[in-house]
């Protein structure tokens, strides 16, 4: 239901001249202001014009400043900047009321709720239009720039955006340094007011980064104000602009939008009629809102696709945690220069310690099949691997010769056979231009082949040179690449991309992103313990994570003697981020032999669903502790998980989400008394017991540690 009332300018002018006389006490230097409430009218927000035209806002969270005074306004190239000098020409409000089902996700439905107001401002001295539209949900605040088909502004070059948050103190953030080309950096927790003196720390060695400045922050970040206030911003369906980043003003505490630039130094090129990506706020004195918030999906447009029955949640394992820990190799020979039709790999001496061979593959095949997998990911299938990173070479891959060791069409029948799909994996080492040559010929190898799903990477700096991973021209590629795969019915998984903004709402086949520090940086030094305390309030308020969860042998020199890095989780803990840290793609990425070790524990990973009816947050403190659960897809079953910091806790929780009247069975997958994330990973307990939607518990998580709960109906 849609509801909207407009006005015209001399109308408009007309009704709000009382309120001017009003705003003047709040706004001394802004002749206009008009007020928008959310649906329950918890949150207020503002917009106002100054005296000399230039555009701001503010946001109010129970009578508490979320956002002061805020401005608004673009720097352009070679022509007049949209920062001030604006009238308003028109403006109109309305309501929007519906619920939406997706294709896979946390809930089975989704409701949409907000009021609108959309600003058009009209600058007299060039006669250009722009249009402010705000959305105000009962859980935050969505508004983004439109650019109106007119004569005097067609196409134009955007020099920066100046979107600001002014702040209302000095917060506690959870951030990480701004940077154009990874988000693989431990989070930092500190006051905003620590940040510069943090930064230099907080820029750990990467393979492609470029940092943006001794006060740059990423999005999303999450806040947390001295009155216990819980913010978060980022941005919603980032689609033909660049990613965008927060530029700190530790004086003011004032947060002011960095775009990411292009070899030129331009941040974006547009052409009218055009919407920018949603900003958004999502704002509540409870932590829990947040993780449950819907906003950044809800600000993204509905699907695209009239057929989705080919897209399914995917629960996984593969052949890759051996070479990430440095057990086994990518690569099939030894050799430092090879290439692409010249090199003769049947000439060539084999390492030995290649991975990606037939009879290896079998055996995970067979795993997967005799466990309940639905699909076998396998990296370093393909020629190529000997000299892929890192000598910024164009002609890398591709994507359909393999070694000689790996037999598609034989390992293609036999995971048929077994019912088991193998996972396709395009790595591209940042080769944009090279992988779109090949694209459409990978994706019907893929076809031919039985593969409906791929993980695509991009490591390393970008080809073409001085491109970003999260400059305008990447963010078209990313997008290509999975509308182009929906052409054939193929799921993407991209890792190293740009951070996700809700756009599998309209693409539901990107089942996963990576873009953060995941399972693998435990094999390079390891993880901090409260990393998957944040995670959710920061990378996955975006979009889900392939975060490859299940480690169950954490001292990673038993794989490899080489490796001093330790898991920073206890054993129960991982079980626990198959339910907290939530994605419809969920790798059990361990080596088979160690859950043959531990096969109590491997049950919890083997019942545990991917997709889901409903969630709750029981429990949550970003840094802290959080506790999910979450009712399996058309069932009656529950999953629950809990992941805590280096403190440990004892986490109390009510299963009143349960139906009333009926009774369930509990596994739960515990801390042992003794076990710490750092000299006993391994100590857990296995328990059972009956519950109803009465039942109440109290469960002891470890020092890095937690639980994991199976909640079964009895029927």
């Amino acid at each position: 239901m849609i509801l909207s009332v407009f006005y015209s300018r001399d109308t408009f002018l007309r009704i709000f001249k009382v309120l001017f006389i009003c705003y003047t006490f709040a706004y001394p230097n802004f002749g206009f202001a008009q007020e928008i409430k959310s649906p329950d009218g918890h949150l207020v927000a503002h917009f106002s014009l100054s005296d000399s035209g230039e555009p701001a806002y503010d946001l109010w969270y129970k009578s508490k400043p979320v956002i002061k005074q805020s401005l608004l306004g673009f720097k352009l190239k070679d022509a007049p900047d949209l920062l001030s000098g604006f009238e308003v020409n028109e403006t109109s409000q309305s309501t929007f009321d519906e619920s939406w089902k997706p294709v896979w996700g946390e809930v089975k439905e989704i409701r949409n709720h907000y009021n609108q107001l959309m600003i058009t401002l009209r600058q007299p001295k060039t006669k250009r239009l722009i249009q402010i539209c705000f959305r105000l949900f009962n859980d935050g605040l969505g508004f983004r720039y439109g650019f109106p088909a007119q004569d005097s502004l067609n196409y134009f070059t955007i020099k920066e955006e100046r979107t600001q948050f002014a702040l209302a103190g000095d917060h506690k953030a959870f951030w990480l340094p701004g940077d154009y080309d990874t988000q693989e950096y431990s989070t930092i927790t500190s006051d905003l007011s620590q940040v510069r003196e943090k930064m230099k720390a907080a820029i750990t060695p990467n393979v492609s980064q470029t940092p943006i400045s001794a006060t740059a922050v990423q999005t999303p970040i999450m806040m947390k104000s001295k009155d216990g206030l819980y913010i978060n911003i980022h941005e919603a369906a980032l689609v033909d602009y660049s990613c965008l980043s927060l530029e700190l003003d530790d004086r003011n505490m004032v947060l002011e939008s960095v775009l990411t630039p292009d070899v030129l130094g331009n941040k974006g090129y547009l052409q009218a009629p055009f919407q920018s990506p949603w900003r958004t706020i999502i704002v509540s004195d409870k932590a829990a809102d947040i993780l449950e918030s819907k906003l950044v999906l809800n600000l993204n447009d509905p699907t695209q696709f009239k057929d989705v029955s080919w897209i399914k949640p995917i629960k996984y394992i593969g052949v890759w945690w051996e070479m990430i820990t440095g057990k086994s190799t990518w690569s099939y020979t030894d050799l430092s220069n090879v290439q692409l039709g010249i090199t003769d790999y049947l000439k060539t001496k084999p390492n030995g310690k290649h991975a990606a061979n037939t009879l290896k593959v079998k055996s995970y095949i067979d795993f997967a099949a005799k466990h309940g997998f639905d699909a076998v990911l396998v990296e370093g299938w393909n020629q190529g691997w000997e000299d892929w990173f890192g000598q910024t070479k164009d002609y890398v891959f591709d994507f359909v010769t393999p070694y000689p060791d790996f037999d598609v069409k034989d390992l293609s029948s036999y995971a048929s056979a077994k019912g088991v799909k193998i996972m396709m994996h395009h790595e591209t080492s940042g080769s944009v231009r090279n992988y779109e040559r090949h694209l459409d010929t990978a994706y019907k190898f893929m076809v031919d082949n039985g593969y409906n799903s791929v993980k695509s990477g991009y490591v390393g700096n970008i080809l073409p040179r001085g491109e970003h991973h999260s400059g305008q021209w990447l963010v078209n590629h990313y997008l290509y690449a999975v509308k182009k795969a929906a052409d054939y019915k193929i799921m993407v998984n991209g890792h190293e991309a740009v951070r996700p903004t809700g756009l599998s709402r309209t693409y539901p086949n990107l089942i996963g992103n990576e873009s953060a520090r995941g399972t693998e940086y435990e094999a390079f030094g390891g993880n901090n313990p409260d990393h998957t305390t944040i995670l959710p309030f920061t990378r996955l308020i975006g979009g889900p994570m392939d975060y490859t969860p299940g480690i169950f042998e954490t001292k990673l020199s038993k794989l490899n003697p080489g490796n001093n890095s330790s898991v920073n989780s206890t054993l129960a803990r991982q079980l626990a981020l198959y339910v907290t840290m939530y994605s419809p793609l969920q790798m059990a990425a361990d080596l088979p032999e160690n859950y043959e070790r531990f096969e109590d524990a491997f049950q919890f990973i083997k019942d545990v669903a991917v997709d889901w009816d409903d969630t709750r947050v029981l429990e949550a403190e970003p840094g802290d502790y959080i506790t999910i659960v979450r009712k399996a897809k058309g069932t009656n079953n529950w999953f629950a998980g809990s992941t805590c910091d280096e403190q440990g806790r004892t986490s109390s929780i009510k299963f009143d989400f349960l139906d009333v009247g009926k009774k369930y069975l509990a596994t739960i997958y515990s801390d042992a008394k003794s076990a710490h994330f750092s000299n006993n990973p391994q100590a857990y307990q296995i328990k059972k017991l009956h519950v109803n939607s009465s039942s109440s518990l109290k469960i002891k998580c470890a020092p890095g540690g937690g639980y994991a709960i199976s909640i079964i109906e009895i029927n």
